[in-house]
């Protein structure tokens, strides 16, 4: 029986505000990072991760490096990614052994949610567990989809037929399905969720963790169905959800192929996704991007130890660019950020404001965004995200 220590919930600033949209340098892994680091900052060790989701980057190879580097963890975890929707998230909070991190993350509507689970706290149990086929939608390795558009056919005899076979108490919340589609089948005035794919059902919890509620929470994907029961207890909560607004104009330049080396990916991966300095031995200074150094017998010393930096600072001077850039919104905001304490500057793009808006002397946080994708691959590095986004 897992309890859950602690929830962190990520919406994008973008959209409106029962459907958020990623910017242009969002993806399903920044989100994830962003709610898994809200989860991870009341909690202890975790020992294992993870992510479900439809959406996810490389289908053919991994995202685990990324994830664990966004979020500051050891990259010898285990990192289990899924491909599933709500009701897989639940099954993976079900199955959940202490000090697991557990994020679900979805694009349209775009949002992530994230638990982490300990030996105490917010208690549930298993309720449910129901699988069965109806493939209303439908999408091909391709990225064709299909959608056969009955949504009567999908409420009976999915929502509806699984419910009823799943022999669950009336459930205080239903994650999946749209709101009304909910409220039509729980006590009370369910919690409205942001989104229904896989972050939804921790969206609910998120919510009846706020309440105070317990009872069955219900989550849904087509015939398919996973219920949890919420027992009581507490877990801390941590929300990053700024309010909604229009995503800014301008030229996207979206056809043109951005080659990529994978070699200069591979070396700078580390510093660039971890967020570090390279720092030599008997010295204080650090080097942001870490350099190779000259010794004083004329050799190239190469063994510099990576340093955490800090994700919070002042922007030291800014500007904005106007001419297109394959792969970028233009116009776009560049900002020399004074990292605190440290004594480094760092050129970075700015992220969730529109452009020109950043000013001198701003305060911010450095937030893991896609740079680029670059032959297929999505290329990762750190933006400057201005304090007054969250506060607006």
């Amino acid at each position: 029986m897992p309890y859950v220590a602690s929830i962190g919930t990520y919406l994008p600033c973008w959209g409106e505000a029962q459907r958020r949209v990623p910017g242009d340098d969002e993806d399903a892994i920044t989100l994830a990072v962003e709610a898994g680091r809200a989860a991870l900052i009341a909690s202890g060790a975790v020992e294992r991760v993870v992510i479900v989701s439809r959406d996810l980057p490389l289908l053919d190879s991994s995202n685990a490096a990324v994830l664990l580097a966004g979020l500051g963890l050891d990259p010898e975890l285990e990192v289990d990614e899924r491909l599933g929707g709500a009701p897989a998230t639940l099954d993976a909070l079900s199955s959940a052994r202490p000090r697991t991190l557990i994020i679900g993350t979805d694009l349209d509507p775009a949002g992530a949610a994230a638990i982490v689970t300990a030996e105490r706290g917010l208690q549930v149990r298993t309720a449910a567990r129901v699988a069965r086929s109806l493939p209303v939608r439908t999408r091909k390795a391709t990225g064709d989809v299909h959608d056969y558009g009955d949504p009567r056919l999908l409420h009976e005899r999915g929502l509806i037929a699984s419910l009823e076979a799943a022999w669950l108490d009336t459930p205080v919340a239903i994650a999946g399905v749209d709101h009304d589609r909910a409220a039509e089948l729980t006590i009370g005035e369910p919690p409205r969720l942001p989104t229904v794919g896989a972050s939804a059902g921790l969206f609910a919890l998120a919510a009846l963790a706020e309440r105070q509620t317990t009872g069955p929470l219900v989550a849904a994907e087509q015939a398919s169905l996973s219920g949890v029961t919420v027992c009581g207890g507490s877990a801390d909560l941590h929300r990053r959800e700024p309010p909604p607004r229009p995503l800014p104009e301008g030229t996207y330049i979206g056809d043109t192929e951005i080659p990529i080396s994978l070699a200069a990916y591979e070396r700078a991966f580390e510093a660039k996704v971890r967020w570090e300095a390279g720092r030599f031995a008997g010295s204080d200074e650090l080097h942001f991007p870490p350099r190779y150094h000259l010794a004083e017998d004329c050799t190239l010393s190469t063994g510099y130890e990576l340093v955490a930096l800090p994700r919070t600072g002042t922007v030291y001077t800014e500007t904005t660019v106007n001419m297109p850039v394959p792969g970028l919104r233009t116009p776009y905001s560049l900002v020399i950020v004074e990292l605190d304490g440290v004594g480094v500057r760092a050129l970075v793009k700015v992220t969730g404001a529109e452009p020109g808006t950043v000013d001198i002397g701003a305060r911010g946080r450095l937030a893991l965004r896609r740079v680029a994708v670059r032959s297929g691959v999505p290329d990762y590095g750190y933006m400057f995200e201005p304090d007054w986004v969250a506060a607006a």
